[in-house]
């Protein structure tokens, strides 16, 4: 089944791109989530259209990401975590947990966007890149601190 896309989708496409898919994949999860539309003539005729909007859309979403970038590079989210023997973290710092605490800065940031591989599990200064963008990337300091002891 070929479909062309409304959104960007990792390993798929991008926005605009005329795709070919199992036909599964396209009937319940493309299609019904409208990121996708089914590639006839008349809606190929219509994607030129969307191409056009979606570049114009691209590059105000990638010139907002820019000027994002200075400010997100300059934040540093401090985290108080209990400590164990040998500094040693009971629970961790997740993509959520960023989330939330950039959320209380003013950031609106979809916890998806924090490209944190597994949760950061010792004490310490990080660097955690966030995706603000396709091609913009800015990087946010968290630093975990033990809880002081009562």
């Amino acid at each position: 089944m070929e479909v062309i896309l409304k959104e960007d989708l990792e390993n798929l496409g991008n926005r605009g791109d005329v795709v070919k898919v199992a036909d599964g994949y396209g009937r319940n999860y493309l299609l019904p989530r409208k990121l996708a539309l089914q590639a006839t003539a008349a809606n190929k005729a219509v994607i030129e259209q969307m191409k056009q909007s979606a570049l114009r859309r691209s590059a105000r979403e990638k010139g907002e990401a820019e000027q994002l970038v200075a400010q997100y590079d300059a934040l540093t989210l401090p985290f108080t975590r209990r400590v164990g023997e040998n500094e040693q973290l009971f629970g961790s710092v997740t993509s959520s947990d960023i989330a939330h605490a950039l959320e209380a800065q003013g950031f609106a940031t979809d916890r998806r966007k924090i490209q944190l591989p597994e949760p950061l599990r010792q004490l310490g200064e990080f660097h955690v890149p966030v995706k603000l963008h396709r091609e913009v990337t800015a990087h946010v300091k968290v630093l975990i601190e033990p809880e002081a002891a009562a």
